[in-house]
């Protein structure tokens, strides 16, 4: 009588799965992407884009916000975007290393008395970074070295 229900829990996964994964995407992109190693069409023009706070269930839970942003997915030393902004108290930063991107990632902040990275992760990886700011401007970067030399940083402006 159990072999039946196998079946259904397999499938029961798979959808589970299949939702979190859809879930994982940009929520400011159209998710376009290119085969070719090279940065996906459009990428350039989110590089100017401004990201703003969005609740997430775990930090909102908390009484947080989050701010996402990603890495160049062709390996490119740079962010989807230059520019973050959050509300003063717990705000957690999450940054997805694409699978194409060929390069450790980490997300980093900077400013106002703080300095605190994230885990560095190999492609396919996130990561994190939660912190309690106050208002003012601090730098977002990759603590990767040579990273945030290379251009891959930005402000996150706190409210």
């Amino acid at each position: 009588m159990l072999r039946p229900t196998r079946p259904l829990c397999a499938a029961a996964l798979a959808a589970s799965a299949a939702l979190a994964l859809a879930a994982c995407g940009s929520s400011g992109s159209s998710g376009t992407s290119s085969s070719s190693g090279s940065p996906a069409a459009g990428y350039g023009a989110a590089a100017t884009t401004t990201r703003t706070t969005t609740a997430a269930a775990p930090a909102a839970a908390s009484g947080g916000a989050t701010v996402s942003l990603t890495a160049d997915p062709g390996g490119a030393l740079k962010f989807n975007t230059t520019t973050l902004t959050a509300k003063a108290g717990k705000v957690t930063v999450v940054m997805r290393n694409p699978s194409g991107s060929g390069l450790p990632h980490g997300i980093a902040v900077q400013g106002n008395g703080v300095d605190k990275d994230g885990a560095t992760v190999q492609p396919g990886g996130t990561s994190t970074d939660t912190l309690t700011l106050k208002p003012g401007t601090y730098t977002f970067y990759c603590p990767v070295p040579g990273h945030k030399a290379g251009g891959m940083k930005g402000t996150l402006t706190v409210t």
